[in-house]
């Protein structure tokens, strides 16, 4: 099934009007930066999140709207309370709308079973992980029944779900 995935920036630059994101780990692999932040508290960005930013700015430059909501455990993880405290300054700096789902107001949503982004409610790519959180791949589509399904759930957690600016860890 992964065949046919297609690269990921090229999918992103393919977005003509919206690109959302639906996170719904509590953790994720190992990442250098969370290491230094659980560590000292600080957050410094390499390079790799920079060209994210960069590509964030392109696209919404381009009038894309971004959203990312992230469904999430309370109380959260240390992971989670690392993502809320660099949201700010790197995904909603660069352009990215975010909010926050508490799982706990969750349980009566139908949720797709992987993290996906959304390309202009049509094309959805899925990604998976382990238990661990370590990346395990993905799969891409354009059936109509599951980018509806997609959809319909991105909403129903969007219009719940807390933006950044008001939620706390």
């Amino acid at each position: 099934m992964q065949q046919n995935v297609p690269d990921f920036t090229a999918l992103l630059r393919s977005a003509e009007r919206s690109a959302v994101h639906l996170e719904m780990r509590d953790s994720y692999m190992d990442d250098p930066v969370f290491a230094a932040w659980r560590a000292r508290n600080e957050v410094e960005l390499p390079g790799e999140y920079l060209e994210w930013r960069a590509l964030v700015k392109e696209t919404v430059g381009r009038g894309v709207r971004l959203r990312r909501a992230r469904v999430v455990s309370e109380p959260v993880t240390d992971y989670i309370r690392w993502e809320h405290s660099l949201t700010a300054a790197h995904n909603i700096a660069a352009g990215e709308d975010v909010r926050w789902l508490p799982r706990r107001i969750a349980s009566d949503l139908l949720l797709p079973g992987n993290d996906l982004w959304l390309i202009d409610e049509k094309r959805v790519l899925f990604h998976w992980f382990t238990g661990d959180g370590e990346w395990a791949g993905h799969e891409f589509t354009e059936g109509p029944g599951t980018v509806k399904r997609v959809a319909d759930a991105f909403e129903a957690v969007w219009e719940r779900a807390v933006p950044h600016d008001r939620f706390t860890v």
